[in-house]
């Protein structure tokens, strides 16, 4: 049975460095409600994080739970509940081509999955309950780096979202109860310049004051829109215009009174009345197949993205009001704190964390930027390929490699290594935190580390 969860603080006042409130949100202590934890900055405060565990000696692993089928989804976490998804093909075992490479192929999956849903017990690993949300054929493809289920669900400690793309979105109640279920039509999103080729859904539920927000980068008619939590029914859809397939999870930013919808892209970076939908501000010159999350912190509104000519940083005030695209020749303006031409990342979400903005790309490269100033601070490579995006708490970084290498290193403006912790499984999926433990979903398990007393 759920325990009756506590709203332990209403409002959290975030002020800019001048001491103006900049923005007002929710924040619940110690959940991971969604991607990246609360409001999706990638970290949590008060906990005491392991350094270094081992999979072969069970130094500091607290359980390994294994999960069935292919998922890039990562676990979401409220109370003693920790969810994840997975598509499992009922005819072969799924395949997965990780690394650095830059093929545009489709995987051969076209047999019949289970689109599921897991609930674990987060202290033991024990499944209390599964669910198969939806059975058939996928009714569109994925790249052979990517997975049927990459969208994370999303939970406000009562109703718990599931999004499988073209599958639907599944609106579960902590008992597994399905309380609606909502189709949102084929959502095959895949790049722009090869059209008719499928990569695979990934944008995940953004759930905030009762809604849900999706952000559906697709080739035909991309949308955004806010469906009623408790109900299904939709509330508005706002047209992309001619953006491309992206995708990005978008992001929730409150300034007084006014609060926005954040959605990455190339052609429509956008921020969106949250009650109505009505485009607020635009930009463009992102990557050209973007996929990060923004990021709201300091005050500011921070978006990264690579693809094709584009890889920048941008850094936005959230009062920003019409097109505020640069100039070709600049790097700030009336509304932009900063920016970077190149250096953001294609595939990872930034952490901003205690004053630094902390950017991993694909190849490795790590750079920490002043996250008010965007002066570099250190760039080092990790030498490996990375997808997931990387979490902080405790003063300590975690980012994990696709081969499965977690990088534990320091928080602040030198790097220093604290330590290599090989999970021995593929890791492409971004980890969570609840309490003093760190939740990993590998390939084929969930595995949770925490500290030995």
């Amino acid at each position: 049975m759920l325990r009756k969860f506590l709203l332990l603080s209403l409002t959290i006042l975030l002020f800019c460095p001048a001491g103006k409130i900049i923005y007002a949100q929710q924040t619940y202590d110690h959940q991971w409600p969604g991607f990246r934890g609360p409001w999706g900055r990638g970290y949590l405060e008060g906990s005491i994080m392991p350094e270094k565990w081992s999979i072969d000696s069970s130094l500091n692993i607290k359980w390994k739970t294994a999960i069935p089928g292919l998922a890039h989804s990562c676990p979401v976490i409220w109370n003693d509940y920790l969810v994840v998804t997975s598509a499992v093909n009922l005819k072969t075992e799924e395949s997965l081509k990780v690394g650095l490479y830059g093929d545009i192929d489709e995987a051969d999956d076209m047999q019949e999955h289970e689109f599921r849903v897991y609930c674990l017990d987060k202290n033991t690993g024990k499944i209390i309950w599964e669910r198969v949300a939806h059975k058939g054929i996928p009714k569109s493809r994925r790249h052979t780096k990517s997975s049927q289920a990459n969208c994370t669900p999303a939970t406000d400690g009562h109703y718990l979202v599931a999004l499988f793309g073209s599958e639907g979105l599944y609106c579960y109640d902590f008992q597994g109860n399905l309380l609606w279920s909502k189709d949102l039509g084929i959502l095959n999103p895949g790049p722009y310049t090869d059209p008719g080729i499928e990569w695979g859904y990934a944008s995940s539920p953004v759930i905030f004051n009762g809604t849900v927000i999706i952000q559906c980068d697709i080739p035909a008619g991309p949308f955004i829109t806010a469906i009623d939590l408790a109900t299904g029914n939709e509330k508005w859809r706002t047209s992309r215009g001619d953006e491309v397939s992206t995708w990005c999870t978008p992001a929730i930013c409150s300034l007084n009174d006014k609060i926005s919808v954040i959605a990455n892209g190339y052609r429509h970076i956008c921020g969106y009345d949250f009650r109505t939908g009505k485009e607020i501000w635009t930009m463009s010159g992102g990557g050209d197949a973007p996929a990060p999350t923004p990021v709201i912190a300091n005050g500011y509104i921070y978006l990264n993205s690579a693809h094709g000519k584009f890889s920048p940083i941008f850094v936005i005030n959230p009062d920003a009001t019409g097109d505020i695209t640069l100039a070709p020749d600049s790097i700030r303006s009336k509304f932009i704190l900063w920016s970077v031409k190149r250096g953001g990342a294609y595939m990872q979400t930034p952490l901003v964390y205690g004053g630094y903005l902390y950017n991993l790309q694909t190849n490795g490269t790590l750079t920490c930027f002043d996250a008010l100033n965007g002066e570099i601070k250190f760039k080092e490579n990790l030498k490996e390929a990375f997808s997931s995006s990387g979490i902080a708490a405790d003063g300590k970084l975690y980012f994990s490699s696709e081969e499965g290498n977690i990088y534990v290193i320091k928080a602040g403006p030198e790097f220093k290594l604290i330590a290599k912790n090989p999970m021995k499984d593929v890791c492409m999926a971004t980890p969570a935190i609840a309490g003093n433990s760190i939740f990993f979903r590998t390939q084929h398990f969930v595995i949770a580390i925490e500290q030995t007393k």
